[in-house]
């Protein structure tokens, strides 16, 4: 966490306008968006010109956040975002703990003569940062975001577009407030969001409940015709091949939260999802009790995360690695059926 001088230094930094870019992890999700947006609506409000990076695209189902239309996908404008790098006074690395997981977009803020804060939930950051707010305590960056402002000694500056944009990354990285990491100092943030005007409603069915019908039909074909269960080991898991995204017509985020529904299942305390894309094979794990998916994805799938949700990719084909995945199985096995 920031000390106090780190605190005032800040402070003094903030105090006059400066040219500053918010950047968050590959395949942003809703609290690496809210987290940003949040960020970025705040810090427009002390006067500063702020651009937002993001590595790619992400869900259509975020595109309704205030401040969205500014973004910069940093694979489609690769030139205007490098300029805008290079002339920026602060960065703040938001959602991610080291700079490989926002790929060539990490070599550009590592070469700027920024400084950089780092926001963030994650565990093991790298040191690549002069500031460092991190905790993996926290439910989400957002909450990281919302004491941030906090300690700028800036709540008052809290409106219905940054409250809108937090309690989004709240939401959806506790799952709804249901998964572990939510405590009660979240639901008092939430409580503080919805005071100064996030619907929380709205917000609940602007992520949720704009399913397009391709997307149901999607999730329909993996629960009948994709899920594999392996009781021996209280482990499921979904995969799914680039032709059966395409035909499917396949968005950004159609398969978010897919992982989740193979956790659901009675007795399994161990979920993954592999997916062919962007000529990869990316990988979702999550879990119940005490198997830590964060361990498991550094040092199997190039990955990491957090102990019950953590994510990687595989240099392998998509056979490969579900080959790989179920032959790690037996190393883990005591851990995965360990009534703890």
């Amino acid at each position: 966490m920031l000390n106090a001088a780190e605190i005032k230094e800040l402070k003094n930094i903030l105090s006059t306008p400066k040219n500053i870019v918010i950047v968050t992890h590959w395949s942003p999700d809703g609290d690496a968006m809210g987290s940003s947006l949040g960020l970025y609506n705040y810090l427009k409000q002390k006067k500063h010109k702020v651009t937002v990076i993001t590595p790619n695209d992400y869900p259509s189902f975020l595109f309704w956040m205030p401040g969205n239309s500014s973004v910069i996908d940093f694979s489609l404008k690769t030139s205007v975002a490098k300029k805008t790098i290079a002339k920026s006074d602060l960065i703040f690395c938001l959602d991610f703990n080291s700079l490989k997981r926002i790929y060539d977009l990490g070599d550009e803020v590592a070469a700027a003569k920024a400084t950089k804060i780092i926001i963030d939930h994650h565990q093991q950051p790298e040191d690549f940062a002069k500031y460092l707010l991190h905790t993996v305590d926290a439910c989400s960056t957002c909450e990281l975001v919302f004491d941030f402002i906090t300690m700028m000694g800036d709540k008052k500056l809290l409106n219905k577009d940054i409250a809108d944009c937090l309690y989004t990354g709240i939401m959806t990285d506790t799952g709804s407030f249901r998964f572990p990491s939510t405590t009660a100092r979240t639901h008092q943030i939430a409580s503080e969001l919805i005071a100064v005007g996030a619907n929380n409603s709205e917000i609940h069915n602007l992520v949720y409940d704009d399913n397009s019908e391709s997307r149901l039909r999607l999730l329909g074909y993996c629960l009948s015709e994709k899920l594999t269960v392996l009781k021996e080991y209280n482990t499921a898991f979904f995969s799914l091949r680039a032709d059966e995204l395409k035909r499917f017509n396949y968005k950004k985020g159609d398969t978010e939260s897919l992982v989740n529904y193979a956790l659901t299942i009675k007795g399994i305390c161990f979920a993954a999802f592999f997916v062919e894309r962007d000529e990869a094979v990316k990988t979702s794990f999550r879990s119940k009790g005490s198997f830590d998916v964060n361990l498991f994805a550094r040092k199997n799938f190039n990955g990491g995360g957090h102990k019950h949700a953590a994510g990687g990719s595989s240099d392998d084909s998509l056979d490969e690695s579900l080959i790989k995945f179920i032959a790690l199985l037996p190393e883990y096995k005591k851990q995965l059926t360990s009534k703890k």
